[in-house]
């Protein structure tokens, strides 16, 4: 079957009478309240201070873990 240019323009203009029947969706979205937001940007900000509270903690252990691994190579160095 060929899709001749009749066809084609007979598609189309059943797509179009398709799309102009249908009901567009005129709903507004719901508001909300800027203190819902409030609760939630809350939250986060307090994730990020634990996160950064967490990250502290583990740069003083990897620091750490540096220094003796340090101490061991040059301990290990000394005894070759």
């Amino acid at each position: 079957m060929k899709l001749t240019s009749t066809m084609l323009k007979k598609i189309i203009e059943e797509e179009v009478s398709k799309l102009a029947t249908d009901e567009l969706d005129d709903d507004k979205p719901e508001e909300t309240d800027a203190d819902e937001y409030a609760d939630s940007v809350e939250k986060h900000v307090d994730f990020v201070k634990a996160l950064k509270v967490e990250e502290a903690r583990i740069m003083k252990r990897l620091a750490q873990i540096k220094e003796q691994k340090t101490k061991a190579m040059k301990k290990l160095l000394g005894k070759i």
